[in-house]
């Protein structure tokens, strides 16, 4: 029974916080132009209930493909995370060769192994 009284005594609160704020007149003037604007949305809504069922209909087709879109999104992006883990140690083991070469090797030979790269690199291009 104490629940029954304190819902209640909510439901009176409420009602008479509510009716206490309408006083003020400006909160009067607001409440009007809010419910008026609520009165009107929802005789639109029952007066065209199949365009409300299309627009929600609509707007759930686009948010499906805008998920299908960033899961694909997703996937390309995890493939090149992978492939970028595959080519690490590759780039890491090139990198070490290439450093060797060159510290094994004088100023002179360094520069003419420079000079060889580049006349093998112009001759694939053409």
């Amino acid at each position: 029974m104490g629940k029954n009284l304190f819902f209640k005594g909510v439901f009176y609160g409420a009602i008479a916080g509510g009716v206490l704020s309408l006083l003020d007149k400006k909160t009067r003037q607001d409440m009007k132009v809010n419910v008026k604007k609520a009165y009107e949305q929802v005789s639109y809504a029952a007066r065209h209930p199949k365009e409300i069922t299309d627009n929600v209909k609509a707007t759930a087709e686009k948010i499906r493909d805008t998920i299908e879109q960033v899961s694909e999104d997703i996937s390309y992006i995890t493939g090149k995370v992978d492939e970028l883990r595959e080519l690490t140690p590759q780039v890491k083991e090139i990198v070490k060769e290439t450093k060797s070469t060159f510290s094994n090797h004088e100023d002179s030979d360094v520069e003419e192994l420079l000079k060889e790269v580049n006349v093998e690199e112009g001759s694939t291009d053409k």
